[in-house]
């Protein structure tokens, strides 16, 4: 399995070219690598010096790039939902609607790229993975679907079969299947086996982001004050979705004590500026190690003993943060991210005693 990375950041403080720099001194370890660009935009190819498409190409030894195509991975992603209906349908309804006439929907993008480098990771052809998104928050969302999607398969086939809709169509449905489907199923069978396959990738997923050996994130910035008011935000943001960030990358400015205070507890490498196009190395011998993570403070710690489960939310204030409980879940709301937390058996069920926001953290006590 590939190790993933990807760099968070202000648009124009140089993710993408970090995002090379990475790429080339990976590669020139001896990595595998392969850095997959999702803005269709000419940038990456310039800045690459080749011209990009769909499949991974060559750049340097070790190092290929490839720049995502969504309508081709929709149509090729379309096929495969066909293929699926055929599978359990005796009579397919859509066989007759083809690839090539369907157009994107917002989010489509998102979550063909996901998929994209779930492929990807899953080749073994790549030590690393680093990809450049379009943008830290569409990044961010793409990387927080597996747990969104698990909480909306969980939730709902929860709800429908307790409503009395699920009660009185339950007798009928293994008739019924047997009918329709190339299968005969019970309606607990329904429930399950069809979704089997869907809840084991997003448990993957899940996994995946959430472990600091297999992804992680690295904050980009300047010393402009948006830049790092955005940097902090997608820094709280990344703790929201499970993903580990890792360090800071301090990109043509110079290191200060207050911005390593605002980063703490974060180690920031300041890097030098490029001068020359073609002046990749000075970049490069700059950056840290980016494949160790496991130091960075972890976004979820949960301690049954002490009856707590604490959050790493920096760049979030106590007024950003809500918190509510369902059942046996918790749902913390910062910024415009919603994490649902499920509770292990020992706290399942117990109501929340308090909450209080300290040092960055909502520490949550049941």
């Amino acid at each position: 399995m590939a190790f993933i990375i990807t760099f968070l950041g202000k648009g124009g403080t140089g993710r993408t070219t970090i995002a090379i720099a990475a790429a080339k001194q990976l590669s020139s370890l001896g990595q595998r690598v392969l850095l997959v660009g999702q803005d269709s935009g000419p940038a990456l190819s310039i800045l690459l010096g080749v011209s990009l498409g769909g499949e991974p190409q060559n750049i340097e030894p070790n190092f290929q790039a490839v720049q995502l195509e969504t309508t081709g991975l929709l149509e090729r992603g379309w096929e495969e939902v066909k293929q699926l209906e055929a599978q359990y349908l005796r009579s397919p309804t859509l066989k007759n609607v083809y690839g090539q006439e369907l157009s994107v929907l917002p989010g489509m993008d998102s979550a063909l790229a996901l998929n994209s480098l779930r492929e990807y990771d899953q080749s073994r052809k790549y030590d690393v993975i680093i990809y450049d998104g379009n943008s830290s928050q569409d990044t961010l969302r793409m990387l927080g679907m597996p747990e969104i999607l698990s909480w909306y398969f969980r939730r709902f086939r929860q709800v429908i079969a307790d409503s009395d809709v699920g009660k009185a169509l339950s007798p009928f449905i293994q008739p019924i299947t047997s009918t329709i489907l190339n299968v005969s199923w019970s309606a607990d069978e329904l429930a399950q086996q069809p979704t089997n396959q869907a809840t084991q990738l997003l448990e993957q997923g899940k996994s995946t982001v959430a472990d600091p050996n297999r992804m992680a994130s690295y904050l980009v910035t300047s010393s402009d004050p948006a830049a790092i008011a955005t940097a902090k935000y997608c820094w709280g943001g990344a703790q929201q979705v499970g993903l580990t960030v890792a360090g800071v990358l301090l990109n043509q400015s110079s290191a200060t004590e207050a911005l390593a205070a605002d980063f703490a507890p974060l180690p920031v490498s300041a890097l030098p500026t490029k001068s020359s196009a073609d002046d990749w190395q000075s970049l490069k011998s700059g950056l840290p190690d980016l494949q160790q993570a496991t130091k960075a403070p972890r976004p979820i710690t949960i301690d049954i003993a002490a009856r707590q489960v604490r959050l790493f939310l920096p760049g979030f204030t106590k007024k950003q943060v809500k918190l509510t409980q369902y059942g046996p879940e918790v749902t913390v709301e910062a910024g415009d991210q919603r994490r649902n937390i499920l509770l292990p058996p020992p706290l399942s069920g117990q109501s929340v005693k308090g909450a209080k926001f300290q040092d960055q953290y909502l520490i949550v006590s049941f």
